[in-house]
């Protein structure tokens, strides 16, 4: 095991994706010489050389297109959005393109590019680099949203995504990008948890607590706090959000009886009002209480003096746990 941060972990999935498929490339903004505003690619370009990892122009859409007209080539191409609120004008591309190659080419073309965005607030950053925009992307048929929230995940779940023939948007929790654990890296992906299947956290009998990226931290913090009421909390990381592992999902719903969702992004229309409606169908009479989202306020991200009063916090989501045992 080697204890890494979840940007070194990221690194090294990178490295062994390159060094083990010579059609893997990596192209973004500052991701060569610079190494990434978070250094997530750093030291990569120097080992593979500028033709494998490659610095762009200042163009998300520019940068996703190429990537596709790389895959249609044969080639596995991770683009790097420096920012979450740069991907928009991309939006076109993956929507358009990306997400539907596959489909209307009856499977014969298979397009596996990663799109690689860090996503979240907590970094006291400036405008449009603090977004949430998970739930644009698991709306669409045809790509895979994924979200790592732990160092052993990130490492993994990189190189799964890249050798994964549909395009995946891969959100990283950039508020995360420091915490550190125990890493595997000697073992690669070989018994890893697939991409497409939720873990089980933290084992619990009284409510399900389910999270990502940058949220599974807190609801794991939520489940130790909650033991001092003489509340079990099960907590699950969805990891993959589209698709769900309903499955798993369930599984814990119908035996704890109670259920919370939490994000980052703003409730309305947000991620958890879709797992919500699926636990109510198939959970409705196992059900002791309402399904509660806890998220980000319905306004536009604050300025960052106003970001501890915007994110879901620990005080927040205990509160929600509290509220499931009213019924």
């Amino acid at each position: 095991m080697t204890t890494l941060t979840l940007s070194r972990a990221l690194n090294e999935g990178l490295r062994k994706a390159l060094e083990n498929d010579p059609k893997v490339l990596i192209m973004g903004e500052d991701v060569g010489k610079l190494g990434g505003v978070f250094r997530v690619t750093d030291g990569l370009q120097k080992d593979f050389g500028e033709d494998r990892v490659v610095d762009t122009p200042l163009a998300e859409s520019g940068i996703v297109g190429t990537a596709i007209g790389l895959a249609l080539r044969g080639y596995r191409p991770v683009c790097e959005i420096q920012f979450d609120g740069f991907v928009y004008p991309a939006f076109d591309q993956i929507v358009s393109q990306l997400a539907k190659m596959r489909y209307r080419s009856l499977g014969t073309v298979t397009l596996p590019v990663v799109v690689r965005i860090p996503c979240g607030g907590g970094i006291g950053a400036v405008e449009h680099h603090s977004e949430s925009p998970e739930a644009l992307f698991a709306h669409i048929p045809g790509l895979r949203v994924v979200a790592c929230g732990d160092p052993a995940d990130a490492y993994t779940m990189i190189q799964q995504s890249i050798s994964c023939d549909d395009p995946v948007i891969f959100f990283e929790p950039k508020r995360r990008y420091w915490d550190k654990s125990d890493v595997d890296v000697a073992a690669g992906v070989a018994g890893a948890l697939p991409l497409e299947r939720a873990r089980q956290l933290i084992p619990g009998t009284d409510v399900t607590v389910l999270g990502y990226g940058p949220m599974v931290k807190t609801c794991a913090e939520v489940a130790i706090a909650a033991r001092a009421d003489g509340r079990s909390v099960e907590v699950i990381d969805l990891r993959s959000l589209a698709p769900l592992d309903t499955e798993t999902i369930f599984e814990s719903v119908r035996r704890t009886g109670r259920c919370v969702v939490v994000h980052e992004a703003a409730v309305t229309g947000g991620l958890g009002a879709e797992v919500a409606a699926r636990v109510t169908e198939e959970c409705f009479y196992q059900l002791e209480a309402p399904v509660l989202r806890v998220g980000g306020y319905s306004i536009p991200y604050p300025p960052s003096k106003l970001e501890e009063h915007y994110l879901p916090d620990l005080d927040r989501v205990l509160d929600a746990v509290d509220r499931t045992f009213a019924y």
